[in-house]
């Protein structure tokens, strides 16, 4: 039997990827099952096995997939904004993309604990960090606060995430958290 060509190969794993995310945010990572992951997917267990060795890589991959989809929101909001103007969308669109869909439970719920926090910290400083870090520069942060305000920025949209991700289908919760979330873009970059 021929092996399968490369584009193939890389068909397959895109297919499970995708539906190892759609799964993971139905199910959880504790729930997820590798079977029914590779059935959804209409590959074999192997399959799966073969392209991510394991559920907990599958998983991180699936979280990178997530992180890079949340930066790439970021991005997309900001490539027409003023500098002045480009971290406050960015913050506002990464409060929107990591609250929505697969990123909710993948990156909010599951991914601290399924990769642990130093990992977990890495695909972020990968992705919507290094944005933020950027919008920081971009509005005239001095570079020695640079790197605590992205801390500091980080940890308190994460937070702010959290909370709105416990309130999914609240309109005024996210409204509530997008005005809290400038307020503390007011204390870094005071509006001109």
């Amino acid at each position: 039997m021929p092996r399968a060509s490369a584009a193939d190969a890389a068909e397959t794993a895109r297919r499970i990827l995708e539906t190892a995310t759609t799964h993971f945010a139905a199910h959880g990572y504790a729930t997820a099952s590798v079977d029914e992951i590779a059935r959804l997917a209409g590959v074999t267990r192997g399959a799966v096995y073969h392209h991510y060795t394991s559920k907990p890589l599958l998983f991180r991959d699936v979280a990178a997939a997530q992180q890079q989809s949340v930066a790439d929101a970021i991005r997309d909001a900001t490539e027409d904004s003023a500098p002045d103007a480009a971290l406050r969308d960015g913050s506002h669109a990464f409060l929107d993309a990591i609250t929505r869909g697969a990123a909710s439970r993948v990156l909010l719920v599951d991914g601290p604990a399924v990769l642990g926090g130093e990992q977990w910290r890495r695909l972020d400083a990968d992705g919507p960090e290094q944005e933020l870090r950027t919008g920081l520069r971009e509005a005239g942060v001095s570079r020695a606060l640079v790197d605590p305000l992205t801390a500091a920025l980080s940890g308190a949209m994460n937070e702010l995430a959290l909370w709105l991700a416990a309130h999914p289908d609240d309109a005024d919760a996210r409204s509530e958290a997008h005005v809290a979330l400038e307020r503390i873009l007011d204390a870094v970059v005071p509006p001109s």
